[in-house]
């Protein structure tokens, strides 16, 4: 019975001193309103501005975080790409490729493992409509593009072999 006395006791001195301590901090902070995200659907972030924000992850097992992405036609998006591996880009590395309609995936693939020297993406290629740099683990990268017209596009990696598990759909309404 002591013991659950001086539990109980240790409890409340613990939670009493962590509410004092918030309200002192927040006497001394002001508190400015700053306009952040308005929606978020199938992993995109609508800001203020009407931009759609994209996150996604990578990691050393060849995966992204999500399929699919949803924006509207002519929006502006910033889709950035982070990879949560350790592995360097040479061995496992990742990039985000969008791809226009009726592009066959093994085909491009098949051209983007022989652009090496280019990160994997084919010189010169009118098949894409917007892909990241490539990255290793802890590194990240961003692209900024407007959504093309409504439909259904393919995004995948570009790495070579990865497209097959590597891959997912970009709707555009």
């Amino acid at each position: 019975m002591k013991h659950i006395l001086t539990t109980i006791i240790s409890l409340s001195l613990l939670v009493s001193c962590g509410k004092q301590q918030k309200n002192d901090i927040s006497k001394d902070q002001e508190v400015v309103s700053v306009p952040v995200a308005k929606t978020k659907k199938n992993n995109v972030t609508i800001d203020a501005n009407g931009t759609a924000n994209i996150l996604m992850t990578s990691n050393d097992v060849m995966k992204f975080n999500f399929k699919k992405m949803t924006v509207k036609a002519g929006q502006k998006v910033i889709l950035t790409l982070k990879h949560t591996g350790k592995l360097d880009k040479r061995i496992m590395g990742h990039n985000v490729v969008i791809l226009q309609k009726g592009v066959k995936l093994s085909a491009f693939a098949s051209l983007a493992a022989a652009a090496k020297n280019n990160d994997y993406i084919p010189e010169g290629s009118t098949d894409i409509i917007a892909h990241t740099k490539m990255i290793g683990g802890g590194e990240s990268a961003t692209v900024e593009f407007t959504a093309p017209e409504a439909g259904i596009y393919d995004f995948i990696c570009s790495f070579p072999a990865h497209f097959a598990m590597m891959k997912g759909k970009f709707i555009v309404e």
